[in-house]
């Protein structure tokens, strides 16, 4: 079978463009949840200018293509950078705008008097927020947050126009080697396919896990 043949013959291209995938979406998503954090509380601080800022960061990279966003950070003309990170920073970038809305809705939907009950205790707002709210709020919006995870490995796909060896690149070289075209995508799609799914599964697995302890 054509398929069996390509997987076989060309594997060390695939597995080099998992690795490579993986690699970019698991510290994009790290980079993006922490700075997703970070724009959601600002969005919601009574500070005008933090919400003001945090309000145009977050539509602005929700309002931009992903793909435009790479080339800026590439081709930036300020700072060199190689294109993995180049990569890394733009996923980031992306994914943050989009958790910030993810956590920021998971914050508002934590019962207010958790803080009034904190708050009653002696503890500041920023400490209450950080051990009361936020990880209620995580342990609320975990599915969101695995969903997003997925979104950055199909996403990461764009990275290849950059030259990062992710694994729709390595599909591309592939199809040069070989010059089948339809063959090599449809394989790469089963792959995209089979770690989605997988990941998925883990994600729903640990959140069964959390609700059992609650």
């Amino acid at each position: 079978m054509v398929y069996w043949k390509l997987l076989t013959e060309y594997r060390h291209y695939f597995l080099q463009g998992i690795g490579y995938t993986l690699f970019l979406s698991f510290f994009s998503v790290i980079l993006g949840l922490t700075l997703g954090v970070i724009m959601a509380l600002s969005k919601m601080s009574k500070n005008k200018i933090l919400n003001f800022l945090a309000t145009g960061y977050i539509e602005i990279i929700r309002g931009t293509p992903l793909l435009v966003q790479v080339f800026i950070i590439y081709y930036n003309g300020i700072i060199d950078m190689g294109p993995v990170v180049a990569g890394i920073i733009a996923l980031s970038l992306n994914s943050s705008a989009y958790t910030a809305e993810i956590v920021r809705a998971g914050i508002q939907a934590v019962d207010k008097g958790q803080m009034e009950a904190s708050r009653s205790l002696g503890m500041t707002s920023g400490l209450a927020m950080r051990e009361v709210i936020l990880p209620q709020a995580i342990k609320n919006i975990l599915p969101a947050l695995g969903n997003e995870f997925i979104v950055v490995i199909k996403e990461s796909a764009v990275i290849s126009i950059i030259g990062v060896g992710e694994l729709m690149r390595q599909t591309n070289i592939v199809r040069g080697i070989t010059f089948r075209q339809i063959e090599p995508l449809v394989l790469v799609a089963g792959i995209y396919f089979v770690l989605t799914y997988s990941l998925s599964k883990l994600l729903g697995r640990f959140e069964r896990r959390l609700k059992e302890s609650d």
